[in-house]
């Protein structure tokens, strides 16, 4: 795998607290990373560690395989959940200003976030105070703020928090829009569904250690221990005798439209899906089979539960 960012037995405490545990962990480079937890799990911590704003009492972070210096930072954009911004100030004065900060000449920033504030639809806020945005558009400032230098490593800590559906989603397509023009994106967040939709890989982060980490696809094919929905216009005689001693029906059948009914089936072996489902097919006017997963959201508590 190539590793945009890795974090090698990462620890840091405070003052009778352990925030961090020995962390390690490992971000595909052009993917997009969530990173999940509890309150208090340590994520926060972590991402400011990534961000040099914290510095880990041991362990170290690598960013393209070398040890994080701080002149990385103009490499990375970080939106944290704490949004703050000069209220004050004009809209367009505070996001040339931010900008700036991260090493962008004034006509390159200016030329950049006119187009950033056309995409996202509060051009017309350009002279208007800080002080006169909404919740939601002064969030997209602040995502713009954190995008506008093309950073290859871009770091959102609940980046949907506050924004209406069409916004999340106008963010939500942005951001895979990063992702697909190059940046590696890492997204902290507590809403499973946004796991679910725009998440390559994910680490669980619980008690300040890493507990799970890995692709979304094949957590949650791991977790769903295969499980499938079958389809199927038979008798429960013949169903049972298609399963034989390979797999079987776990629930109650449900009657469907057309005479054919729904139900549940465990095959404990890989090696055996095969031949379940040719046994089903040439048994049971077999309609349709599908892998039943979990969600992202069952995984989470089934893993900070220690049941998973």
């Amino acid at each position: 795998m190539d590793a945009i960012l890795k974090i090698e037995g990462v620890t840091k405490s405070y003052t009778g607290h352990v925030a961090l545990d020995d962390v390690s962990l490992e971000v595909p480079r052009g993917a997009v990373y969530g990173l999940l937890g509890p309150n208090g799990a340590g994520k926060t911590t972590l991402i400011r560690v990534i961000t040099r704003i914290t510095m880990a009492d041991s362990g170290r972070v690598l960013l393209d395989g070398k040890p994080l210096k701080a002149e990385d930072v103009y490499h990375i954009g970080y939106m944290p959940e704490e949004r703050g911004l000069y209220k004050k100030m004009r809209v367009g004065d505070q996001a040339i200003f931010f900008s700036r900060l991260k090493g962008l000449d004034r006509r390159e920033a200016e030329r950049r976030l006119r187009i950033w504030f056309d995409r996202l639809n509060i051009a017309d806020w350009w002279n208007k105070r800080v002080e006169d945005l909404s919740k939601g558009m002064a969030q997209k400032v602040q995502f713009i703020s954190t995008v506008v230098h093309e950073p290859k490593l871009l770091i959102f800590d609940e980046p949907f928090s506050g924004f209406d559906p069409i916004n999340a989603n106008l963010l939500k397509e942005e951001i895979l829009g990063l992702r697909d023009r190059g940046a590696t994106v890492i997204f902290s967040t507590h809403n499973m569904a946004s796991v679910e939709e725009i998440c390559d890989h994910i680490t669980l982060i619980n008690k300040s250690r890493n507990i799970l980490s890995g692709a979304v696809e094949d957590i949650r094919r791991a977790a769903g221990g295969n499980m499938f929905e079958v389809v199927h216009r038979a008798s429960d005689e013949v169903l049972v005798a298609a399963l034989g001693s390979h797999a079987m029906a776990v629930g109650d059948s449900c009657g469907i439209v057309g005479g054919y009914r729904s139900v549940k089936i465990h095959i404990p072996k890989d090696e055996d899906v095969r031949s379940v489902i040719a046994a089903l097919n040439d048994r049971c006017e077999l309609r349709s089979l599908r892998e039943v997963m979990p969600s992202m959201n069952d995984i989470f508590i089934r893993a900070v539960n220690g049941t998973l």
